[in-house]
């Protein structure tokens, strides 16, 4: 029997969504969807990237809105900000962030709070009319398109871009494809660094060589089946096929059919592309698809260049690119300047003056990555000391802490009705806290530190030096927030995934914990040793020693049951609360 989100999908998913979207939003908003339709419109919302907020905040939206690997064109974020600054205000001020501000998220998009559903209209209009669009960017679908932000510009082995530009255009315009089992993410690399993390995605291509009569021909191996959430993470096993740019696209839509046409529509909690991929295995799937869906001849894999993936990769910065923050080079002579935006929340403002600076030093394109930060592009040599001389760039820095430069944060219990504790207002305060008391060498240059807010890991902590999920514990009789920390994650050339040590440690001895771990690295490491390394060279038990809960001067609110102060929640617990603690929650990052 098919799972009732399908018949909550059936008769209306799809583009047709946007006409009731519409309908209601003219019709008095929130209060003309009848109540007990909520439920089912509010799935069909998801495919326009409207999310209804979770309870207690009802009648407020999220809308995430979706760019094909990062790429915001010139004029695209001011509008952006502005439509922030006027429509995403909540009824209180968050303490931390203030109100009207936009999140900048792990799959190189934007994510906009406390709409009004009647707002949505004039919002789509505004954003429309700079060519942002927010179709297909939540649901049972195909979700942004991940690639290196910097393609076109910094230099790549085998051009993405026009992949990449086609898999947005044709592949995820197509309403024919738009009910998946579930959301399904694709990803294409086109440098060596490997930037795209095609290692968790459901489809991936690397830059890769195959020599064809004779000829040394340049293109991408195709991996599949990567993912994160529900403390079942797999790194995508390669399907030992080689494609030619040419070919890409078809090898690429192939499989989207096939997991359209064949996946599980019965368990919602074993029927991402990972464990379908895992079900059929990969000789399966590559006769079905070469069979049923590709018409030119597969070939088998080429040599590939995970040798020299330093994308948080867990490798000494001399090695190469561990992310985008910095001054960099482009191919054509001019600069790149990565900020850091601490867990990926940026003031409508900030992100106006940022589209600014864009414009005044660069070619006003904004690029985004998978790690929450903005990119500005095509910066002369000569504009380079006065754009890193604004003030913006002071709360944004292109050269961060350790600390600030490796966080992350999920979306958390102020909005996500699974997760478990509060996230982007505690990392925030937990970023300035490690700043102050914890002294790391000189050449330690980030700690890369992701924190989800439940096993959805939709902040990717299982690829994080420091890992942290949220959990709840009893402290002196109470259930508090709390922590399950892990260590040793990382993607590159052999992707691996946090190994868990300390489980259920309340919010407040939880920095203590990391600190303590911290100053061990720092005493206890090799000359030059990555925390990464030193985690691989550090047995369990010893890191479970060195990682000891503490009770320090941090200041720890929100401990009480994830509800937070300034807002409005429902007495009842989140979803996530009843799930056994076993169980993967369920996800729709």
């Amino acid at each position: 029997m098919a799972h009732k989100k399908e018949a909550l999908k059936e008769g209306c998913y799809g583009d047709e969504v946007r006409e009731h979207i519409l309908e209601f939003a003219e019709n008095g908003g929130y209060e003309a969807i009848p109540e007990d339709e909520r439920e089912k419109w509010f799935t069909r919302f998801k495919f326009w990237g409207l999310f209804h907020q979770r309870s207690g905040q009802e009648s407020y939206f999220m809308m995430r809105l979706t760019n094909a690997s990062g790429i915001l064109e010139p004029d695209q974020l001011r509008t952006i900000g502005e439509v922030a600054r006027d429509y995403a205000t909540g009824p209180v001020e968050n303490p931390e962030f203030g109100n009207g501000w936009i999140d900048l998220t792990t799959r190189q998009s934007v994510q906009l709070h406390w709409l009004e559903l009647e707002d949505v209209p004039e919002i789509w209009k505004k954003l429309e009319s700079a060519g942002v669009h927010s179709r297909s960017a939540g649901g049972d679908t195909m979700r942004n398109i991940s690639g290196c932000p910097l393609h076109g510009k910094a230099e790549e082995f085998v051009e993405s871009g026009p992949l990449l530009e086609r898999f947005e255009e044709e592949l995820r315009k197509d309403d024919a494809l738009s009910n998946m089992p579930r959301k399904f993410n694709i990803s294409a690399s086109g440098c060596t660094v490997g930037c795209a993390q095609d290692s968790i995605n459901d489809i991936g291509f690397e830059p890769a060589t195959k020599e064809v009569d004779g000829e040394t021909v340049k293109g991408f191996n195709v991996r599949i089946g990567g993912g994160l959430g529900g403390r079942q993470p797999r790194a995508a096993t390669p399907l030992d096929v080689f494609v030619r740019p040419e070919n890409a696209y078809e090898v690429g839509r192939g499989f989207v059919e096939l997991y359209h046409d064949y996946g599980n529509r019965q368990n919602r909690s074993k029927n991402r592309a990972r464990f379908f991929a895992e079900d059929w295995g990969m000789e399966k799937i590559r006769e079905t698809l070469q069979e049923e869906y590709v018409d030119f001849e597969m070939l088998r894999a080429g040599e590939d260049y995970r040798e020299e993936y330093t994308y948080n990769a867990g490798r000494p910065v001399e090695d190469g690119q561990h992310d985008h923050v910095g001054v960099g080079d482009q191919k054509d002579g001019q600069n790149y300047v990565g900020l850091s935006v601490p867990v990926g929340r940026l003031p409508a403002e900030d992100a106006i003056e940022l589209a600014d600076y864009a414009d005044e030093y660069g070619s006003g394109e904004v690029r985004l990555t998978r790690r929450q930060n903005p990119v500005i592009v095509d910066v002369a040599d000569e504009d380079l000391e006065a754009l890193l001389a604004e003030p913006l760039l002071e709360e944004y820095p292109a050269e961060p802490s350790p600390f600030e430069r490796g966080a992350m944060a999920c979306t958390g219990t102020e909005f996500c009705s699974i997760a478990l504790t509060e996230t982007k207002g505690r990392m925030a305060r937990m970023l300035r806290w490690f700043n102050k008391n914890v002294d790391l060498p000189d050449d330690v240059g980030k700690i890369k530190m992701h924190y989800s807010g439940c096993t959805a890991d939709c902040g990717q902590a299982m690829t994080a030096d420091i890992g942290l999920q949220g959990m709840r514990a009893r402290k002196n009789g109470e259930m508090v927030e709390a922590f399950d920390i892990g260590v040793g994650g990382g993607v590159g050339e052999e992707p691996s995934f946090i190994e868990w040590v300390q489980q259920r440690v309340p919010a407040d001895e939880a920095p203590g914990a990391i600190r303590n771990l911290l100053q061990a690295y720092a005493a206890h490491r090799s000359e030059g040793q990555t925390f990464r390394q030193w985690v691989e060279a550090t047995g369990t038990e010893q890191l479970v020693e060195f990682c000891e809960p503490e009770e320090t001067n941090f200041e720890a609110p929100y401990m009480a049951d994830a509800k937070q102060s300034w807002y409005p929640f429902a007495e009842s617990e989140s979803a996530a609360a009843a799930v056994g603690e076993e169980s993967a929650a369920p996800s729709d990052d």
